[in-house]
């Protein structure tokens, strides 16, 4: 690949990780400041997800803080993993009887497989306008 190439597939990969990330930035803060951890955990006591309390607290600090390090490109293999396996489990734990399409009744697993492969994906390509690879930069350069 030459260059230029280059230059516009990091530019989609920083677009993909700063669109996803903020997705999961917006999950994880509904979580925290439009329902609250109590009103979150008594939402997952509903769908039968197990130990709602601390499944709440770990989906909202795992959405949010794993979607801020895809939007600033930190640590992203675990921030991808992390975020990965929480869309899994939601989809195991709730969305696989509710068939495939968000749009089925109670929502199928449509949008948390998305989330979940994004996720992975940008996880573990972040691209030159990561904050890994810049520090990694920094780190050979010295």
């Amino acid at each position: 690949m030459n260059q230029s190439s280059n230059a516009v597939r990091d530019l989609l990969v920083l677009v993909g990780r700063v669109v996803i990330g903020a997705v999961f930035v917006a999950h994880g803060l509904q979580k925290f400041l439009v329902w609250g951890i109590s009103g979150t955990a008594s939402s997952f006591g509903q769908m039968g997800i197990p130990l709602p309390g601390v499944s709440a607290w770990v989906a909202a600090l795992v959405e949010t803080l794993g979607g801020a390090a895809l939007v600033v490109g930190a640590a992203l293999p675990v921030a991808g993993v992390l975020l990965a396996l929480n869309m899994i489990g939601a989809l195991v734990l709730y969305h696989l009887p509710h068939g495939f399409f968000a749009s089925d009744a109670d929502g199928g697993i449509e949008y948390v497989l998305v989330l979940a492969a994004a996720a992975l994906a940008l996880g573990f390509r972040g691209g030159a306008y990561a904050l890994d690879n810049l520090l990694q930069r920094s780190r050979t350069a010295a």
